[in-house]
């Protein structure tokens, strides 16, 4: 792999990070289209997912830092009671993390990985039209049950071409919470585990980054993270609008064409 692929497939990453039409997905498809093979497939990918996390960060800074402020106060707050909600979201994947880690990396490097993406981008699809077309009443506040099944969708999405943010919001508004309050919750509950994996995958991964060279790694990185600032700013509009029916129809597509590439 080039540096000229790599910033590609850091655009690709931070086009879909925040579109709910699955990142991981769309990397494996333009991997396959561009004819790339990276040594240190796991290492790549979540370089670029902290990349989009950078870029996360930096959108939603100032609520970020309301949440840092509320967080050393004495008395519980309404601060305190988010970042609890948020923890308990990060528990299923921490668990998915630690037990089935080895067997995700291998399914990214599976000859039928175009065939996994394909239907799971028409689970994507199905879970996004159903959200949109479900009308729940809207719930004052997020609830920490409502966290945790949250958690779990995301959970679910490790699954390469189910999309994290789609599961995530769709999860999020078939339980009845408000289309803002859901967005920023996907994109905040997502930063601890994705930096997480980085350092982990970093503190073990000299020899994978060698292999990949430094100069594609902070190519992708790079291209990653400013696109993904301007997908992260697009994103929280469009949930707001109640658009997802859209890239429902567009991960249908991108669905049977993934199929149709593995079988034909």
């Amino acid at each position: 792999m080039d540096t000229i692929e790599a910033i590609i497939l850091g655009i690709v990453q931070g086009l879909t990070e925040f579109l709910p039409v699955s990142s991981s997905g769309h990397l494996q498809i333009a991997k396959a289209l561009m004819g790339v093979e990276i040594e240190q497939n796991l290492l790549f990918d979540v370089t670029l997912h902290a990349a989009t996390v950078l870029s996360t960060i930096v959108v939603l800074w100032s609520e970020v830092a309301r949440l840092l402020r509320g967080l050393f106060s004495r008395r519980f707050n309404e601060e305190q009671a988010y970042v609890l909600k948020l923890l308990l979201s990060m528990i299923p994947i921490g668990i998915v993390g630690f037990t089935l880690k080895d067997r995700l990396d291998a399914l990214l490097e599976s000859p039928a990985i175009l065939l996994v993406v394909g239907c799971m981008l028409l689970v994507t699809a199905a879970l996004l039209a159903f959200a949109y077309y479900a009308k729940p009443r809207q719930k004052a506040q997020l609830s920490y049950r409502d966290a945790f099944l949250i958690g779990v969708a995301q959970a679910v999405a490790a699954l390469p071409g189910l999309s994290r943010s789609g599961s995530t919001i769709a999860t999020g508004l078939l339980l009845g919470n408000r289309k803002q309050t859901v967005a920023q919750f996907s994109f905040l509950m997502v930063l601890a585990p994705i930096l997480g994996e980085t350092f982990l995958e970093l503190m073990k991964g000299n020899l994978g980054a060698q292999a990949i060279g430094s100069a594609p790694l902070a190519a992708g990185f790079v291209a990653a993270f400013v696109v993904g600032c301007l997908a992260c700013k697009f994103m929280i509009e469009i949930v707001k609008r109640g658009k997802l029916v859209w890239f429902a129809l567009y991960c249908a597509a991108a669905g049977t064409v993934s199929i149709l590439s593995y079988v034909l």
